[in-house]
């Protein structure tokens, strides 16, 4: 082309052939990109566009080459970046037109460095602020610690808005103030001379859940806008709330001594610093979350073990005791140890109880149970119990229908509740049980299924919780209780037992409002009807011959001799393969009853349904201190059968008569 008409051109110009190399440039284009002159000729015009954007530069160069036409300066609307020959990068502005010479096309582009015009300048400062959310963005995703990560934030901020102070403020748990977290100024004072939290008005501000700007301090009118920042004679600010889920949970804060200091981009880069710190608090929140369940398996699982062990040594020592009990039955003073011991016992099987029902791990035996009634028998013995400074009231509207629960652990979790409430109250007070129908869901938690329930609330009139309290007070083991006065598993158990039952537990309380306990049981549907619980006849028996399965020694000798006191044949075994030759062996055996954990992965129930294929319709009865989930089995329409479980530790009343209720539930 005309070598004096592209040097008398104020633009750079490259002239680029059909395979995007230079073939021509002025000496304003070398000045412009940093290159020696002629030096770009023969370059690929894609090494004067930063690294990061050449493919795309490389796209679109094809396709305008694919239908060239003449492009004005700044017609797409963006601002594009050039890369010098140093490797800075700057904007500009580029013009476009196809130049057919001899029959060949090629490209000539007209280049402008507009680094000095404010939308340039504007692009810059949108793209160091993107760099900034990005490099906090990493800062977070690779940190341990969130506390490190939020206490960089406001420093970050100050510098690159160029202001005097940046906070960050969360609520409080019992959302009554607000708390900074972190802050900073330019001068690296915490926060800038002459700023004030106003908490009241900051709590107001974050309850409407929007971002709140002040342009300038000195301005009449200013106080009406209510910013939580006092005392400030002139200047700017920005707000911008942490949103949580439901509400906001607190809120970055930035002063500047400028006024209009905030303009849209500086807004724009406060809210997502504040998105970023909301997500960075919920992921730990998560986390904290996810390992406090992951804590809480793993003490279900020790909880489970040890409640198997347990409960096998409190059957041998029940057992014995009382076989002890009918050797000295005429001995006063041995009946009364033989006594005190087998209570021991009781309390024993009680805590291990207790322990199960927390984990979920005790099987519960539903039932439709009447709550009027029950609340009419528990009042008179929680009457006596609670003492004469506890005003107790009972509330059940005559015409509710039954609940669906286990009544033994309903009526222990009742006792649990109505204990705690005495017991924080000191000074005597009320404590009120009222039973209602649920009507709709407000106030009860997000993960209970749609249906019908009945809600027990017990309320006391005591010193109420604190937010911290109330968040951990359903944690096994968590008491504020005196040490000896408190095991911590009152309310666990509880919560449990609603959960295993269907329902749910959650607690209202405030410091000097009282504490309120909402616990929750699905409404009975008539499928809840047990089996005959009444004692047999004559629980002895008459020479029947049945298999006892247990791994335990002392535990399987104490069943043994039970039973053969009560005119059994009893035949024994330690494992399900020596149990199932012993079946194939003696068709005279009238009953399996077996342990469900049996040792080395046995299991009771594989045994139960194998010893079903051997002998169909023969009568089964479990024992166990511990049931776990057996393992999948091909045979899953004869492990749909249930079976009669008795619970260790045991009595010998209530071994003989749940053995004479098998027997003669199949016709023995």
């Amino acid at each position: 082309m005309y070598p004096q008409l592209f040097e008398a051109v104020p633009d750079a110009l490259v002239l680029v052939d059909d395979q995007g190399l230079i073939v021509q440039t002025n000496s304003r284009a070398s000045s412009l990109f940093g290159y020696p002159e002629n030096e770009l000729v023969g370059v690929s015009i894609e090494m004067l566009v930063p690294e990061g954007a050449r493919a795309r530069h490389r796209a679109h160069r094809a396709g305008y080459m694919a239908h060239p036409h003449v492009r004005a300066m700044g017609a797409t609307g963006q601002t594009l970046m050039g890369r010098r020959y140093d490797g800075t990068q700057f904007p500009l502005e580029i013009a476009l037109s196809p130049i057919n010479s001899d029959g060949t096309v090629q490209y000539l582009a007209s280049i402008r460095d507009i680094s000095d015009s404010p939308r340039a300048r504007q692009v810059l400062v949108r793209a160091g602020y993107d760099a900034l959310v990005a490099r906090f963005g990493q800062l977070a995703l690779e940190s341990k610690e969130d506390e490190d990560v939020l206490a960089h934030v406001p420093l970050l901020l100050a510098e690159s808005l160029g202001i005097e102070s940046v906070l960050i403020a969360f609520v409080s748990a019992d959302n009554d103030r607000v708390e900074i977290r972190a802050s900073t100024g330019l001068d690296g004072q915490a926060y800038a001379d002459g700023i004030h939290i106003d908490q009241q008005m900051l709590l107001a501000t974050l309850r409407k859940g929007r971002a709140w700007m002040v342009e300038d301090f000195s301005l009449a009118g200013t106080r009406e806008q209510a910013f939580p920042l006092s005392q400030l004679a002139s200047g700017s600010a920005a707000l911008v709330p942490l949103l949580d889920v439901n509400r906001p949970m607190g809120a970055l804060l930035a002063f500047s001594r400028q006024p209009r200091k905030f303009d849209h981009d500086a807004l724009h880069l406060l809210q997502s610093f504040a998105n970023l710190i909301a997500a960075l608090v919920q992921r730990q929140r998560t986390q904290d979350q996810l390992a406090h369940v992951q804590r809480l398996d793993a003490l279900g699982q020790l909880t489970g073990g040890i409640a198997h062990d347990f409960n096998n040594l409190l059957t041998i020592m029940s057992g014995n005791l009382q076989l002890l009990e009918s050797e000295y039955d005429g001995t006063s003073e041995a009946r009364e140890l033989i006594d005190s011991a087998l209570r021991s016992v009781t309390r024993g099987a009680e805590l291990t109880a207790k322990l199960l029902s927390f984990a979920r791990r005790q099987r519960l035996v539903p039932q439709a149970v009447d709550l009027k009634a029950m609340l009419h028998d528990l009042n008179q013995m929680l009457r006596r119990t609670l003492g004469d400074t506890i005003r107790l009231r009972t509330v059940c509207p005559d015409g509710l229908p039954s609940a669906h629960a286990d009544p033994a652990q309903l009526d222990t979790a009742l006792v649990n509740l109505a204990l705690n409430a005495r017991d924080a109250m000191p000074r005597g007070g009320e404590i009120a049980i009222e039973v209602s129908r649920m009507t709709d869901s407000n106030g009860t938690p997000a993960d209970l299924p749609i249906g019908d329930y009945l809600l027990i609330t017990v309320s006391d009139t005591g010193r109420g919780m604190s937010q911290a309290t109330l968040d951990h007070a359903m944690e096994p083991f968590f008491t504020t209780k005196e040490a000896g006065r408190g095991s911590g598993l009152g309310l666990s158990m509880v919560h449990g037992f609603s959960k295993q039952s269907g329902g749910d537990l959650w607690i209202d309380s405030a410091l000097g409002y009282g504490t309120h306990v909402h616990l929750c049981l699905p409404v009975d549907r008539g499928g809840g009807t047990l089996k005959s619980a009444q004692p047999a006849a004559n629980p002895h028996g008459t020479g029947e011959t049945i298999l006892v399965v247990e791994d335990e020694d002392s535990v399987r000798r104490i069943a043994v001799a039970f039973l053969r006191k009560a005119g059994y044949r009893v035949t024994e075994a330690a494992s399900a393969d020596a149990a199932l030759r012993e079946l194939d062996a003696d068709d005279r055996i009238a009953l399996l009853f077996t342990d469900v954990l049996l040792g080395e992965g046995g299991n009771g129930k594989e045994l139960a349904n194998a010893a079903l294929r051997l002998r169909p319709g023969l009568p089964v009865l479990l024992t166990s201190g511990f049931e776990q989930k057996p393992s999948p089995s091909p045979h899953a329409e004869i492990e749909s059968v249930s079976f009669d479980l008795l619970r260790k530790p045991y009595r010998r009343e209530q071994l003989l008569d749940a053995v004479r209720q098998s027997l003669l539930q199949d016709g023995v």
